[in-house]
């Protein structure tokens, strides 16, 4: 028999865009014991779960939070009828396939991998919606998974957000990201980026955050090194830029 195809949501490129840039990098406190899983904990949209299961897999102190911790979610996924939700960077060994090959030519090689073997001990969650997901927002959202995590107004992101200089916080509440702030800062603004790409410029190692992806606005954040050195706005397909780069003086 073969796979199952999960039929595709209905959601616009905004409102994907806007459940995004909401729910990214969002903190939250567990108002429940959330179990450290690999695969996707079933939360039904309807605010119900099988909580026998998941006690059962926080045995032996298997557990990525409990009640009063602080979450953070770190990446989200459209799955057609689904919703799944990253929290505490998932769980991950911290080990790849190719941290044992190595690359070159002649008599020098190099390892593929760049030896980051940090571990994670977060979980994953899926909301199902038993339907493709349409008109839907992050404020719903917030309200669905109340049973499991109450988003503060006065979260940790907006308490870090208000230590910042005032144009950094000008250009985190406009959604947009600006030349002189940092990885975090470009989080809070855009959330995570849809791609990234590296390279290495005039002996610079540079790495580009791109958000949006054709057809429509896209994007590009430059950083060199943690900070942003530009910014760049384009209609996909068109080459036209839409916005002009704005500085923040570091």
């Amino acid at each position: 028999m073969g796979a199952v195809i999960p039929p595709k949501d209905k959601l616009t490129d905004d409102e994907k865009i806007e459940i995004l840039r909401n729910l990214s990098a969002e903190f939250a406190k567990a108002k429940t014991y959330l179990p450290r899983s690999k695969k996707p904990l079933e939360f039904d949209f309807n605010g119900t779960w099988d909580q026998a299961a998941w006690q059962r897999l926080a045995q032996g102190d298997n557990v990525t939070a409990r009640v009063g911790d602080q979450i953070k979610i770190t990446h989200v996924a459209f799955e057609g009828s689904k919703l799944v939700l990253e929290i505490n960077g998932g769980l991950k060994s911290g080990k790849h396939w190719y941290d044992h090959i190595e690359t070159g030519m002649g008599g020098g090689t190099r390892p593929v991998s760049n030896g980051d073997y940090t571990p994670t001990t977060g979980t994953n969650i899926e909301i199902n919606f038993h339907k493709p997901m349409e008109n839907l927002t992050s404020a719903e959202l917030k309200r669905i998974l109340l049973p499991l995590m109450d988003f503060d107004p006065k979260s940790a992101a907006k308490l870090y957000s208000e230590t910042l200089p005032p144009e950094v916080q000008k250009a985190i509440s406009d959604k947009r990201a600006a030349e002189g702030m940092d990885r975090d800062q470009v989080k809070l603004a855009l959330g995570n980026p849809y791609r990234k790409y590296r390279e290495t410029k005039d002996g610079d190692d540079l790495e580009d955050w791109i958000y949006g992806q054709p057809p429509g606005k896209v994007t590009f954040v430059t950083f060199k090194g943690n900070k942003v050195i530009k910014v760049k706005e384009e209609y996909a397909g068109l080459g036209s830029q839409t916005a002009p780069q704005i500085n923040i003086a570091p």
